[in-house]
């Protein structure tokens, strides 16, 4: 997918010299500050601090909120979490001070924007998620559409990250709609940097949108369409118009038209080495790489390749850029038949995806959870339509808007019992499993496929039954097994259970240790033998699948079976209803 970064622009640092007393600062002068503060955000990180510093010289409660504040971000976006920490917690602390009233709430939703864009900076997309929801809660208080515009903004953009495209597509398109009929509620600059904005992120989600739909190909002629407009209504804005030339370029790659592409690419990597922005320089590289891979200039490829993965290693960062490269080397390599080379790379990739995308899917959890319980959209809509009513106001549009609204509130009810419903379902089947769990003793799986099996299943049973009586009797080093308890829980880490193979032997041998003393120690700390054991992982890791994947649900038994290391979809299908009481399909129609 097209890699999106944060992009670090290094200026000098411009300081007077001398110390100065905190001083009153004009409201008009607070308010040239704040917008420079504002335009700083896209790309000048050091002269927004500048101006930070400057509003930080007010002895106003307000204006030192809003500094600390504007610069928590500042300093997130130059990497320096410490004092982007530090700086927000000042913004608390005078906050706090100030009397309650609209501004305050209004200043409020402000830091609910900053803090929200920091998580996000850092991939914590669920607190951030939490950061913007409490900002449309509190603008909504004072009816601060422009500062809801924003929020929604963002909100699309988290969307686009966890893989919602067609959420984020729409709440874009109505920002769009929204910008043009109320132009003059901006500035022309801040008009001009939301357009360019709010076109940014129809391209990337477009895109985004494309990749999980590749025959789409329209897709990718609607992301380019938006890159272009962007580009158009950035010339005052660096970061925006960075992000949508190397944007565009990815579209020309996709589309193979590699001269643009590689036009575009070789600008971008030209002005981040000018800059000393290593983060653009890395994503460019990575491009470049990928770009000469895509025409078969598989040395050329290599030198860009390894360009990024030397910036990574240097700043210790495994993100997409990193585990992409390694997986194209690996590719470059077999090609080559380097198979030592091609394997290393291979590694490599498949240790940083796994790291990325197990982040990445807690965070879309986090995402989609809130976004479930919290009913933003309908105070997102009652206030625009509220600030039509003001300036519109006739029976006609009145009686409409009222039959809307309750025909939307009736769907949203009704959404949501239907929720409830399922929920409520799903609730009782754990707590019936949870009950009978306690109830029952350890029962033997039973098979009714092949007589073999049936015949290999009582034999591994009776080695259980016979190695829990050994058991009774044995006592082991309790620092030995502590050993033992930490190379299982890595075996876990690692999925070996989803093997077909993973028996007592089989874990045994690759923890160094013998089965007896394996078995004594699943059987003592986890309270059940290894068979047992083993399959509660399988199962747990299916139902884990089953809510975070909705195309795992899709899958039949007996692929699932097969994915988690089962013979056949009958015992699968035995061992799944013994851990939640209900089989697969019931499973996953709850869900």
């Amino acid at each position: 997918m097209r890699l999106i970064i944060s992009f670090f622009f290094l200026l000098l640092l411009f300081s007077s010299g001398t110390a100065q007393t905190k001083a009153e600062l004009t409201e008009q002068k607070y308010l040239e500050l704040q917008d420079k503060i504002r335009f700083s955000i896209n790309g000048e990180y050091d002269k927004g601090l500048e101006y930070v510093n400057q509003v930080l010289k007010s002895e106003n409660e307000i204006h030192q909120t809003f500094a600390y504040g504007a610069g928590s971000y500042l300093y997130q976006l130059k990497g320096n979490v410490g004092q982007s920490d530090k700086m927000y917690a000042e913004a608390i602390k005078h906050l706090a001070k100030i009397p309650d009233s609209n501004d305050k709430i209004k200043l409020n939703a402000y830091l609910c924007n900053y803090r929200g864009l920091t998580y996000w900076k850092r991939s914590n997309y669920g607190k951030a998620l939490g950061s913007y929801q409490e900002g449309v809660k509190l603008s909504s208080k004072i009816n601060d559409v422009v500062q809801i515009v924003k929020f929604k903004a963002n909100i699309a953009l988290l969307n686009e990250s966890v893989g919602n495209y067609q959420l984020s597509i729409k709440i874009l398109k109505q920002n769009d709609a929204f910008l043009d009929k109320n132009e003059g509620l901006y500035e022309k600059d801040q008009f001009q940097n939301s357009k360019s904005n709010t076109f940014t992120n129809l391209g990337n989600a477009y895109e985004g949108y494309y990749y999980k739909n590749r025959e789409k190909t329209y897709l990718l002629d609607s992301a380019e369409y938006y890159y272009k407009k962007s580009i158009a209504y950035s010339d005052r804005f660096i970061d925006n118009k960075t992000i949508s030339k190397l944007s565009l370029g990815n579209i020309y790659l996709i589309k193979k038209d590699y001269t643009n592409a590689e036009k575009i690419y070789y600008d971008i990597s030209f002005y981040a080495k000018q800059t000393d922005n290593e983060d653009l320089y890395q994503i460019a590289n990575y491009n470049l790489g990928d770009l000469y891979y895509s025409i078969k200039k598989y040395d050329k490829a290599l030198i860009f390749l390894k360009k990024v993965d030397s910036i990574s290693q240097k700043n210790k960062t495994v993100d997409n850029s990193y585990f992409k490269s390694n997986y194209i080397q690996a590719k470059i390599y077999s090609i080559k038949n380097e198979p030592e080379l091609a394997y290393k790379h291979s590694k490599l990739y498949l240790d940083s995806y796994e790291k990325y995308e197990g982040n990445l899917r807690e965070e879309t959890l986090e995402v989609n959870y809130k976004l479930g319980t919290a009913d933003l959209s309908d105070e997102m809509l009652s206030v625009q339509e509220k600030y039509k009513y003001e300036v519109f106001w006739n029976k006609a549009l009145k009686v409409f808007y009222v039959i809307l609204v309750i025909g939307i509130v009736f769907f949203l009810i009704k959404n949501i019992r239907d929720k409830n419903k399922a929920q409520k379902k799903m609730n009782a089947l754990i707590e019936e499993f949870k009950a009978n769990l306690e109830k029952k003793e350890l029962e033997k799986a039973e098979i009714e496929n092949a007589p073999t099996e049936k015949e290999a299943m009582e034999i591994l049973e009776n080695e259980d039954v016979a190695l829990k009586k050994e058991n009774a009797n044995l006592s082991i080093d309790e620092a030995k097994e502590n050993k033992i308890v930490e190379k299982l829980l890595a075996l876990e880490e690692k999925l070996e259970y989803l093997n077909a193979d993973f028996t007592l032997s089989y874990a045994a041998k690759k923890i160094k240790t013998n089965t007896t003393y394996l078995s004594y120690v699943v059987n003592k700390r986890f309270g059940k033998s290894f068979s047992e054991y083993s399959n509660e992982l399988k199962i747990n890791y299916v139902i884990n699948q089953m809510i975070t994947n909705h195309l795992y649900r899709k899958y039949s038994t007996q692929a699932i079976a097969e994915s988690v290391g089962f013979k056949n979809a009958v015992s699968f299908a035995k061992s799944f209803r013994k851990r939640t009481g209900v089989s697969p399909a019931q499973f996953a129609n709850n869900i």
